[in-house]
């Protein structure tokens, strides 16, 4: 098997179609893999860097498990087999977003280091940029938004990730977002800033789109 180190598959950055449609869109194509334990923050971090790139002129698309499992994924299940097969497709699909010059942003829990591996193969090294939504078990289990975490505690959903399947933390992410220490602000700030380097074609970098927004037009702070 191999390890999370071992990528050999390099984008070629000189197709002449994505470097067309990279120029029109002012963008440097991008596929941002966010992974991490169910509830630790990954979709509403996703959601907040799509929302603050399209502000700044760029154009980004979120590939999110829920939607995913619903339309192109719906006859998977969650077995081993299915979740790599599930994910094999997401790669593939961030892969073509690519392509076209889109920066696309996936938000999958991704439990272990050969399927991680394996989308970096299948995207590219150039273009797969990992970040790891990090936060503890207990913080998640005491978040669970969906009410996930109760239902595999009494039994309902087997092979839940964390509780009886395991989750392999990265070992080589790009960046880790500590969201148990950090305010959902905290962390959408540290990804823009991550992300904005990575996707610019120009050295100078976009300024928003946007009116600034007044003081009561100003959002409540989010929670994960």
């Amino acid at each position: 098997m191999k390890t999370e180190s071992s990528y050999n598959n390099v984008t070629d950055l000189a197709d002449p179609v994505r470097m067309a449609k990279e120029n029109l869109l002012q963008q440097r194509a991008r596929v941002i893999w966010m992974c991490g334990l169910s509830g630790a923050g990954k979709s509403t971090l996703a959601g907040l860097l799509d929302d603050e790139l399209a502000r700044r002129g760029y154009l980004s698309r979120v590939i999110d498990g829920d939607v995913v499992r619903s339309g192109l994924n719906k006859g998977l299940g969650y077995s081993v087999e299915d979740r790599h097969e599930n994910l094999r497709r997401v790669a593939e699909v961030a892969k073509l977003f690519a392509g076209c010059g889109v920066i696309a942003i996936v938000s999958f829990i991704s439990p272990t280091r050969y399927i991680r591996n394996l989308a970096r193969e299948i995207v590219g090294e150039n273009d797969f940029l990992q970040v790891f939504v990090d936060a503890p078990l207990e913080v998640c289990e005491h978040r669970d938004t969906k009410g996930l975490y109760k239902q595999a505690r009494e039994g309902k959903i087997k092979d839940f990730t964390g509780i009886d399947s395991p989750f392999e933390p990265p070992v080589q992410a790009d960046l880790i977002i500590d969201t148990a220490k950090h305010s959902v602000d905290e962390s959408s700030k540290q990804l823009l800033e991550f992300v904005l380097p990575k996707i610019e074609l120009n050295q100078e970098p976009r300024t928003k789109n946007q009116e600034p927004r007044t003081k009561n037009q100003h959002p409540a702070p989010a929670k994960y």
